[in-house]
């Protein structure tokens, strides 16, 4: 008897079914999951209301989701009974990029809940047994779920090459931007300046080790940024807003010869700046793609209480629950939205 299970497929701008299908069969490589939970991302929400993200659009009905955890349901699978998280991006191993240590730029990589490739919004699915990370008891199926963002701050970290002592600006204070706030102080930021357009955000920028914060606006000023910052500007500056007005603000806040990392994915795929402060500044601007090799180390950061993933959840909702799922997190209330199937 075929088993069946509950998925959730996008059909067009707005219009997420509730479908009932097969249980996958995992081929070879692979281990049957039972999806736990799954966190509704910004790339999800370009999808929903865009049916695409930049150059990708859809081609047929897609299941969305890539932040998820659950457990393994497969007697054939070492990792039988285990919570895990799970890493969305299946490179290919075999290209020049993963040969030389990049699989997030494989050339034949595979990203749940992108293009060709189903997500995780769904009761059950079939996923390659390398791309699943046990997580120790004092991991929860929601933070589990998280690991993936903080795996992508993670790497944006990384590319901003944060010196002890620096001063920080995070310019978007969403989910992610919180995260590198967190690793921010972690690398031993002497200042983080955080900015976004929600007071709530800003309150949880504070709480994550921000020390100044401001909210603004299309026509905002940010000589206030330049005050928090001593008059000197800011050596490292992490867009993640997905908005030029961020991006314009990290590039007129940097110092000379300063970093800004653009992190965030904007909704019309293009990004703009003033290329002459750019330059006279002699500014290095790093697009950073995905994450590589972040798992066993974002799992030891939240297991060890250095990051802090579960204040972060601030709604979840059951699998048959999602057009509030969505509809909330379309409206920013909040800061992650979960949906547990």
């Amino acid at each position: 008897m075929v088993r069946s299970m509950k998925v959730l497929r996008l059909h067009g701008v707005g219009d997420i079914q509730l479908e009932s299908e097969p249980v996958p069969e995992p081929v070879q490589g692979e281990a049957l999951l039972r999806v736990g939970s799954v966190g509704i991302c910004g790339s999800d929400l370009h999808w929903f209301g865009e049916a695409g993200i930049g150059d990708a659009q859809l081609s047929h009905p897609l299941v969305l989701g890539h932040e998820f955890s659950g457990i393994v349901e497969d007697v054939n699978s070492a990792l039988n009974g285990q919570r895990v998280a799970v890493d969305p991006a299946v490179s290919c191993g075999e290209c020049d990029f993963c040969l030389a240590g990049s699989p997030n730029f494989c050339e034949r990589l595979h990203f749940a809940g992108h293009g060709e490739d189903d997500g995780a919004l769904r009761e059950y699915l079939a996923w390659p047994e390398r791309n699943l990370h046990p997580l120790p008891d004092a991991i929860s199926d929601d933070e589990g779920a998280l690991l993936e963002p903080l795996g992508v701050a993670l790497h944006a970290v990384e590319l901003g090459k944060i010196e002890p002592g620096a001063i920080v600006g995070v310019f978007g204070a969403g989910p992610i931007g919180l995260m590198i706030i967190q690793l921010a102080r972690l690398a031993g930021a002497d200042k983080i300046i955080a900015t976004d357009r929600l007071q709530h955000r800003l309150e949880a920028a504070f709480a994550m080790g921000a020390t100044h914060g401001f909210l603004v606006s299309d026509d905002w000023d940010m000589k206030e940024v330049w005050g928090a910052a001593d008059g000197r500007g800011i050596p490292v500056g992490f867009e993640v807003a997905g908005e030029n007005h961020a991006v314009e603000t990290a590039v007129e806040a940097a110092i000379p010869g300063g970093r800004v990392v653009l992190v965030g994915i904007p909704a019309e795929d293009w990004t703009a700046f003033e290329a002459s402060t750019a330059r006279r500044k002699g500014l290095t601007i790093k697009l950073s793609r995905r994450m590589r090799f972040t798992y066993p180390r974002a799992i030891q950061l939240v297991q060890e209480a250095q990051i802090d993933l579960g204040s972060l959840v601030s709604s979840s909702y059951a699998l048959a629950d999602f057009k509030q799922a969505f509809d909330v997190a379309e409206r920013r209330e909040g800061l992650k939205v979960i949906i547990r199937s």
